[in-house]
């Protein structure tokens, strides 16, 4: 690493507020120049949406003076945060974009759906290394402690290392007391769908309404996935690309009579 403090842009899917992008501040605060645009409100499930109906504000907000990032909320999407922060905030691309802590799974099918993996990818898109962290915990009361020292951890190594370019990183941290977390490992992502079903309900005007709820069904029974290391104490760390060819599938539609 060099001996220049690297810029981080933090960001994430549950909005500036969440309890789990404060510790990632915090934590990035330790290892760089932090430079904070994430969403004004909530934005979880908006996968990779962007906006372009609309118009995109972003304020700066005034920290504690003991802080030293920088602040911004966005009214957009997480990717939209990314591409604000790039085009228009940051003096220079970042060296690092991390997003989360996520409260809640990002691990298997899950990476699909998440704005915090949509933000990371879309900084991986723009050439810059990027990972998403999320905890397995939905609570606001969420305990990110045990998480932090191998957030640190994989963070450094990624900025000393790194990573071939297209590629970013989708960690899930175990909802566990530090001493029971048994170490990281390095997955595939889980086969596994969410099994769904539409909660139909009529309101008082009598126009019927859904609720999506459903279960999550984990087809994978392997030892090397996200979903086994998560259910045995570890911390999943999946190397994800954004390139979604099948390349595999290429030679066998070459012999259709197109």
């Amino acid at each position: 690493m060099s001996l220049k403090k690297p810029l981080i842009l933090v960001t994430n899917d549950d909005g500036i507020n969440a309890p789990g992008l404060r510790t990632l501040i915090k934590i990035m605060n330790t290892i760089g120049e932090v430079y904070v645009v994430a969403p004004d409100s909530p934005q979880s499930g908006m996968g990779h949406a962007i906006t372009i109906n609309d118009t995109l504000y972003c304020n700066k907000i005034k920290v504690a003076e003991h802080e030293p990032q920088t602040e911004y909320s966005c009214s957009g999407t997480p990717a939209d945060c990314v591409k604000i922060a790039v085009n228009e905030i940051l003096k220079r691309k970042p060296d690092l974009c991390v997003s989360g802590i996520n409260h809640g799974s990002n691990s298997s099918i899950n990476v699909i759906y998440s704005g915090t993996m949509s933000a990371a990818v879309e900084a991986g898109t723009q050439g810059i290394p990027s990972i998403g962290f999320s905890l397995l915990d939905y609570s606001l009361d969420a305990d990110f402690e045990p998480s932090e020292k191998h957030i640190k951890n994989i963070v450094t190594q990624y900025l000393e290392k790194g990573l071939q370019k297209g590629v970013v990183l989708n960690v899930n941290i175990p909802k566990l007391p530090e001493q029971e977390i048994k170490g990281i490992k390095v997955c595939r992502q889980a086969k596994g769908y969410w099994a769904e079903e539409f909660d139909k309900r009529t309101n008082p005007l009598g126009r019927d309404y859904y609720w999506l709820t459903g279960k999550f069904v984990n087809e994978d029974q392997g030892e090397d996935t996200d979903e086994w290391a998560l259910e045995n104490g570890y911390v999943s760390v999946v190397p994800v690309q954004f390139d979604l060819t099948a390349h595999h599938v290429i030679k066998d539609i070459n012999t259709w009579e197109l």
